[in-house]
């Protein structure tokens, strides 16, 4: 059993000595986090195997081989990250030299859940570490051959006064809540987000909100349909549909309706099978609890394509729902499972209309042609991120930010803004002792209509 209150006492002395500012120290903890993926890459595919079903090329593409990218990114950018910045300076404050520091914050924690148990642990806990932050890992309990796993590895590879992870139910992670950390990050659901927020805000603790809500896809008269069926299956359906961006819901152009389910279907059918239950790669619902929520939105609208369940392996087939209204139970909720409702439109107004009445999504796609639409769809509407012609895809762009806006999250990770996140900006300014001005202090000789064309 962990003594949480010691540990996080010891990071924070270990973080206090000055032990993490270096980046030749930062550098090598990021190497080891490396060689610790490789030197496991087999245990890994096995634990993700028992926790959701992934296949190899699954665990690979969307969990070990975005680490590998998120730190090598890391590596070969992090010296001239932790580069202070110079900025420029007003006239009144004429001599000094002003810049900026990236400091760490400290002892941080990072919450990470069961859909993507590997990738959602480490990516943040990248960030941290190239900051120079001590980190203590909470993974969920619902995906316990990863978690068992990151802790073994973690503890191999890892002094805990530095990198640790902690396992357990859901008293584990409120006993955690109730230290004093230097920054919260947390992926998850809005609803745990409250709370991680309340519980923060004893301490005055930052946060970063990775949480979810209804993503949108809208795909026009004028889009490449075969495409667009292409993308939307693969986006919706991979790691079936339990992830965070996943197209939530269709809203379709009602002269290509018939043409994009018929070209959806043909994808699925190329991508899982005939029989997806019978797939031995395709990808199970975490558990049994989720599983029975899912499959009660089967009964809502009419079902178009998949709609069969198996209790036994907890797997729903890819499905696609039809007669779908906002009053169904499917549509009051994100999913997060292999379902997607479609909804039709005649005018790409009235789409965006009913999409700006909801919270805002974590993600937004928009399939169509016309380069004037896609711009006033990507800044009508409000969203953390999303892509034109594709989805997914964006958040494995270093370079991008990932991260909600609203009942979606606060803050945003990956590449550069992982570091940024896991920094205090300190302001520094030099002042020089050569002069000094004079204006500044009461009873000089300088006038006030003089100060105030300086000031002005």
């Amino acid at each position: 059993m962990i003594d949480i209150p010691q540990l996080v006492a010891d990071q924070r002395t270990f973080f206090l000595n000055g032990n993490t500012m270096d980046y030749s120290v930062r550098k090598q903890q990021l190497q080891k986090v490396k060689s610790m993926l490789k030197e496991n890459e087999a245990s890994i595919y096995q634990a993700l195997k028992a926790d959701l079903n992934k296949s190899k090329h699954e665990t690979l593409t969307t969990e070990l081989g975005f680490l590998y990218m998120e730190i090598d990114h890391t590596l070969k950018q992090l010296q001239n990250w932790m580069e202070p910045i110079k900025v420029a300076a007003p006239i009144t404050h004429k001599g000094t030299k002003n810049y900026i520091l990236k400091e760490p914050f400290g002892v941080c924690l990072v919450i990470s859940p069961w859909n993507y148990p590997l990738q959602l642990a480490l990516a943040p806990a990248i960030g941290a570490l190239a900051a120079g932050n001590c980190v203590i890992i909470k993974p969920s309990e619902e995906a316990k051959a990863t978690s068992a796993l990151l802790r073994k590895m973690i503890d191999n590879y890892f002094d805990p006064s530095f990198l640790a992870v902690v396992e357990g139910e859901k008293e584990t992670a409120q006993e955690l809540l109730q230290q004093r950390f230097d920054y919260i990050f947390f992926t998850g659901s809005t609803a745990i987000g409250r709370i991680i927020m309340k519980e923060a805000s004893n301490h005055l603790t930052p946060v970063t909100l990775e949480l979810g809500g209804k993503s949108p896809v809208i795909v026009d008269k004028d889009a490449n349909i075969n495409l667009a069926a292409k993308r939307i299956a693969w986006g919706k359906f991979t790691n079936a549909g339990q992830t965070c961006v996943a197209p939530d819901y269709l809203y379709v152009h009602e002269k290509v309706k018939f043409k994009l389910i018929k070209s959806m279907k043909k994808y699925i059918r190329s991508f899982y099978g005939r029989t997806p239950l019978n797939n031995k790669d395709y990808i199970r619902i975490i558990n049994e609890k989720h599983f029975n929520r899912l499959s009660k939105f089967l009964t809502n609208g009419s079902i178009l394509h998949g709609g069969a369940t198996d209790p036994l392996t907890l797997k729903i087939e890819p499905t696609l729902l039809d007669k779908i209204t906002w009053e169904d139970s499917v549509m009051q909720e994100e999913i997060f499972g292999p379902i997607l409702p479609i909804l039709t439109f005649k005018e790409i107004e009235e789409a965006v209309s009913v999409i700006r009445k909801q919270e805002k999504p974590l993600a937004l796609y928009y399939f169509g042609e016309n380069g004037q639409t896609q711009q006033q769809i990507m800044q009508y509407l409000s969203f953390g991120g999303g892509s034109i012609n594709d989805t997914v895809l964006h958040l494995a762009n270093p370079h991008l930010p990932f991260g909600g806006v609203g009942e979606s999250g606060i803050g945003a990770y990956h590449g550069k803004f992982s570091f940024d996140t896991f920094s205090h900006k300190k302001s520094i300014m030099k002042q020089s002792t050569k002069f000094d001005v004079p204006f500044r202090y009461p009873g000089g000789k300088i006038s006030d209509s003089i100060l105030k064309k300086i000031m002005k």
